[in-house]
């Protein structure tokens, strides 16, 4: 069921909420979070498409804050809020709320999404796209528990993750760190089974990826390692390298989701590392609500002094 409000209030919205919910028989007991996704017009197909994919393993609300400017002489009312509901059928496993700022409006956001918060559950905050430079302290970030950015948006990923550092805050995390949780596993699990001292340490990817930059910062935390730094043409990480008192321990992935793990007196194995949907990484970070601690030392980590090419 879709119903759409335009020119309306926050408390319109939550009344229309009710009555939809009562006409399709949907309740809001079996909704275990609200996700509030900020985004422009651009971007809000995208990333509610993702965000309503994530909601079948976590039900939700998911409460899209899609900012808009007035252009041209026919210019909207300043002060507008436009609304599109979907319950039912029309919203996977949980409620869509389509929330359009006009004019000054987009300043108190805060004030517009709060009273359509699900009562008595957590509040993630996602922004696919542009993120404020400190999230935890804008009105929106103000309001959930954990706050999701995505710095492989910006024009300088890697550039974004000392300002990421700078405004860290527990709760914070981006997703060019869950994209790495394949990687950090299959590079724990390889040294499980070769249990050598690590003496030097590689990461080979794209130039200027935020992911590698943080996966190369992990093994310098967990090892005690210089890690280097490779640029190659990609796609993203490619290539990571440890070397052991033993041989070389080296996953490849130069393409596809396939990667080859080799290991000293082994014979090379094949295992699975595709790059993973939006949809997917999102439905990973809903899974945990409390502080990452790890990422948190990652971030402030050493960055990197020089780059090699290859």
């Amino acid at each position: 069921m879709r119903t759409e409000l335009t020119d309306t209030t926050s408390s319109k919205i939550d009344r229309a909420l009710l009555e939809a919910r009562r006409a399709v028989g949907t309740p809001t007991m079996g909704l275990v979070l609200t996700l509030v996704v900020v985004t422009d017009e651009e971007n809000a197909y995208d990333a509610v498409r993702a965000a309503s994919e994530a909601s079948r393993e976590h039900p939700c609300r998911i409460i899209a804050v899609i900012k808009r400017t007035s252009r041209g002489t026919h210019r909207l009312r300043q002060h507008r809020l436009d609304a599109e509901l979907r319950v039912g059928a029309d919203a996977g496993s949980g409620e869509i709320v389509l929330l359009r700022l006009h004019g000054a409006l987009i300043e108190q956001a805060g004030s517009v999404v709060l009273p359509l918060l699900v009562p008595d559950a957590p509040v993630v905050a996602w922004w696919p796209a542009e993120a404020p430079a400190d999230p935890a302290r804008d009105p929106l970030g103000a309001l959930a528990q954990r706050r999701i950015t995505d710095a492989e948006a910006g024009a300088d990923p890697v550039g974004l993750l000392a300002e990421r550092a700078a405004a860290y805050a527990p709760g914070d995390t981006d997703l060019t760190w869950t994209r790495l949780t394949p990687w950090r596993a299959l590079l724990a699990a390889a040294l499980d089974q070769k249990p050598l001292p690590v003496t030097g340490a590689a990461v080979e990817s794209e130039a200027d990826n935020a992911s590698a930059e943080l996966l190369a910062r992990w093994l310098e935390d967990r090892l005690g390692v210089a890690v280097a730094r490779v640029t190659t043409a990609g796609p993203v990480i490619t290539t990571v390298r440890l070397e052991t008192t033993g041989g070389e321990i080296r996953v490849d992935r130069p393409e596809g989701a396939l990667a080859t793990l080799v290991l000293p007196g082994r014979p090379d194995r094949r295992v699975a590392l595709k790059i993973r949907s939006t949809a997917e990484l999102l439905a990973e970070e809903l899974r945990r609500l409390d502080a990452d601690l790890v990422y948190a030392s990652v971030l402030r980590g050493r960055p990197a002094q020089a780059s090699l090419s290859a």
